[in-house]
């Protein structure tokens, strides 16, 4: 593709927005990631291994988790409208702009919304909208990774980043369903290093991001 001029359509103001959008979805992530282990470390009263992360967002430190989630869902919007603004127009540009932010406003209502914690009691409306929302961001957020990443292989000035978001994010996929048919594993641990697996993409997109001016066409 030498020769081709990549930035046809994509004005300087748009290439500093989406730079500036990666900087705020990296700083959002580090954010969320630092927030998750620090709660893990003070909350003493439960087990990490067996209890999933959404537990820890009742009780203490749980306003600090849902402002990380918050900040989470924020990164995931901005990182969408960023990669919006600067890939060519073709065939899913929206539908992966669309499935960003699905992913994004369910992440950010699981945050609001308490989980079922189990013992037998009653479920709440909070649970149960918690149980509907926390699998539509896995499962959004996702896909959307997954057409984000094929959308990487027919666009010129991002082709370069096809091969490795596109085998990460398809083991993100596999891992959810891993994750969702596989009751045995502990369910704290294997739902941590799941997201664990969504953060590293995430953060290398967000990263590419802010680095795209750096990005040469084959």
């Amino acid at each position: 593709m030498s020769g081709v001029d990549v930035s046809v359509g994509i004005n300087h103001r748009e290439r500093a927005l989406a730079r500036t959008l990666g900087t705020v979805a990296l700083v959002a992530i580090a954010w969320f990631l630092a927030t998750a282990v620090a709660v893990q470390v003070l909350r003493e009263d439960l087990d990490w291994i067996r209890v999933p992360l959404s537990f820890y967002l009742i009780g203490p430190y749980g306003p600090w988790l849902q402002f990380a989630y918050v900040s989470l869902a924020t990164a995931i919007a901005v990182m969408a409208i960023g990669y919006y603004r600067v890939t060519v127009a073709g065939p899913g540009r929206q539908a992966v702009l669309v499935l960003f932010m699905l992913g994004s406003m369910a992440l950010a209502i699981t945050a609001q919304a308490e989980t079922d914690l189990g013992g037998g009691r009653a479920l709440t409306t909070g649970a149960v909208v918690h149980a509907i929302s926390a699998p539509l961001a896995f499962l959004f957020t996702a896909l959307g990774m997954l057409w984000q990443s094929w959308r990487f292989r027919t666009d010129p000035h991002w082709r370069s980043c096809f091969a490795v978001a596109f085998c990460l994010a398809l083991f993100c996929f596999a891992a959810l369903w891993v994750l969702a048919l596989w009751r045995e594993l502990p369910r704290g641990l294997s739902q941590k290093l799941v997201v664990l697996a969504i953060l590293a993409w995430l953060s290398l997109a967000a990263g590419w991001l802010r680095q795209q001016s750096l990005m040469n066409p084959d």
